[in-house]
């Protein structure tokens, strides 16, 4: 029974991954194929030191930086290359089409090189801690665990409030996925299923991914970054604990534009509109103010398709006010209604000019 279902599911999910591969880019395809490459590479057993990140041999005299340009390209276990293919294709799907295959590349590169720098100077320090030299030499830093980080980070960016399953202590939605994740390695590591470095990537490559695309990535309408309240630092943990992360974000914020690693967010002002003043923050894009709209609109027709019982329709009795229906019925009460509202309009526009100079000005 169990050969059968077997048969019948491989055929489908072979042409499943074949349609998703075929269609994606050269920039998935190249990747994709880069790490199965670097998986054959790893049965060479004497090679690993030199295409993995060992700490020990970074430094001089040994030197090996081309190791950051390598590791992430290296796995030592099959499914763990299903894993990164998965999510290279994802990526490729979701974040392609909005941010075009070179900044997809661009966010590749900065995110695996910031986790391989993280983590071999994380090690450093454990080493300056214990004096334990097997954490210089006998660790090896290989794997896109933190770019696996980056994909969850960047998809909690664009689409925050994506529900992925429903369970009985609540949604699973996408802006909860980094920190759950995190917690599952954690878990998995102290079962002694993952290797040593996998948490630690992880975590680099949730902070070097937000880094860049809250402050540094490029928009096409020349802002950088993403200072929405939503993609804050503490909007990755739970609302109890939002406050007091918020503080401490913040102040370390404070602290790297003091010192010029960061920039404080400029906001623009469009005096320009004759009623309204429009206030622009960096990072602010069409797609995420149309998919918002969207969402907006779903819920509508979703509360628009529920029936309603007992529903109260209004009175045609001549002493009542008129109602809603009944002036669009009427056209005589409709236009009577209409210069009402701009007689309304009218004289509160003049009122405020003779309280206010200044906001007849803006008017």
């Amino acid at each position: 029974m169990a050969a059968s279902i077997a048969r019948t599911k491989l055929p489908i999910l072979k042409d499943h991954l074949s349609a998703a591969v075929g269609k994606s880019s050269i920039v998935v395809k190249a990747i994709a194929i880069t790490v199965i490459i670097g998986y054959l590479l790893s049965f060479i057993s004497y090679a690993i030191p030199f295409i993995t990140v060992t700490p020990g041999y970074v430094m001089p005299p040994n030197f090996r930086v081309y190791s950051f340009g390598l590791y992430c390209f290296v796995e030592l276990h099959f499914w763990h290359v299903l894993a990164d293919i998965a999510v290279i294709i994802l990526f490729g799907k979701l974040l392609e089409p909005l941010w075009g295959a070179p900044d997809m590349l661009l966010f590749f590169i900065i995110v695996n090189l910031g986790v391989g720098l993280m983590t071999a100077f994380l090690y450093f320090f454990i080493y300056l801690v214990t004096l334990n030299e097997k954490y210089l030499f006998e660790v090896h830093i290989y794997g896109l665990s933190g770019y696996i980080a980056g994909f969850c980070v960047a998809v909690k960016q664009v689409m925050p409030d994506h529900c992925l399953a429903t369970l009985p202590f609540g949604k699973l939605r996408n802006t909860h996925i980094p920190l759950t994740l995190l917690v599952l390695i954690v878990l998995l590591r102290i079962a002694g299923l993952l290797p040593g470095p996998y948490p630690y990537m992880f975590t680099s490559g949730i902070v070097v991914s937000w880094v860049y695309l809250r402050f540094y990535q490029k928009h096409t309408n020349g802002n950088r970054g993403d200072m929405a309240d939503n993609f804050s630092f503490a909007s990755f943990f739970p609302s109890q604990f939002q406050p007091l992360i918020a503080i401490i974000s913040n102040s370390v914020f404070s602290g790297l534009v003091k010192i010029k690693l960061c920039k404080k967010p400029q906001r623009r002002y469009d005096v320009s509109s004759p009623t309204t003043i429009t206030v622009t923050l960096p990072g602010s894009e069409p797609h995420d103010a149309e998919r918002r709209k969207q969402l907006a609109l779903k819920a509508l027709n979703e509360r628009l398709g529920k029936p309603e019982g007992n529903p109260n329709w209004p009175t045609l009795d001549d002493d009542s006010p008129a109602s809603p229906a009944t002036v669009l019925l009427n056209p005589t009460l409709s236009q009577e209604a209409t210069s009402k509202a701009s007689a309304a309009t009218s004289l509160s526009i003049s009122d405020t000019a003779k309280h206010d100079p200044t906001s007849a000005e803006m008017v």
